[in-house]
């Protein structure tokens, strides 16, 4: 059973739109828990990855369990949980809302020159740039069917995006 008083926002987006970066440093401001969904991947993900070739729904189904797993459990113990997770389409959001209440997605929103300018400028980081394209061809960005999904404009400076998510968290929160 969740605690009705914690909750768990997914930080998610296309690669590059700054979800790692943002989630840093709001757990900071805000005291929350944070995971990198990244580190839920099985190993065949992470060296397909790597290997510059993108997941399917098949590779993704082990790794959508494991983060609904996580979500329980972050649930469960932190007044505020945030998870990394791309999400990019509505099939793997429904997954994660399976059995998770008190579940928000904050949708980091961008244009695609913006985020491929930052994906060339990242060092050490499995995500290959020229993987942006299958990333926003599988992003089915979400709608007024989806009201637990907030979009974040992130074509502003770092300090901008984190401030604009935590008045999304603050204002849920508060409810």
């Amino acid at each position: 059973m969740s605690n009705p008083q914690n909750h768990v926002f997914i930080l998610m987006g296309v690669s590059g739109s700054g979800k790692s970066a943002v989630a840093s440093a709001v757990a900071r401001e805000a005291d929350a828990a944070m995971l990198d969904g990244d580190y839920l991947h099985p190993r065949a993900n992470i060296n397909k990855m790597a290997a510059g070739h993108a997941l399917d729904d098949n590779d993704r189904a082990p790794w959508l369990a494991a983060l609904n797993d996580a979500i329980f459990a972050m649930q469960r113990t932190n007044p505020v949980s945030l998870l990394v997770c791309s999400a990019l389409k509505k099939s793997y959001r429904d997954r994660l809302r399976e059995g998770n209440r008190n579940l928000h997605f904050l949708y980091l929103k961008g244009d695609k020159t913006v985020i491929e300018e930052r994906l060339k400028q990242r060092k050490g980081h499995f995500f290959k740039p020229q993987m942006l394209v299958s990333q926003f061809a599988t992003l089915e960005e979400p709608g007024e069917q989806e009201p637990d999904v907030q979009a974040i404009d992130i074509n502003q400076p770092l300090d901008g995006v984190v401030a604009d998510t935590l008045a999304c968290i603050n204002r849920i929160t508060a409810r």
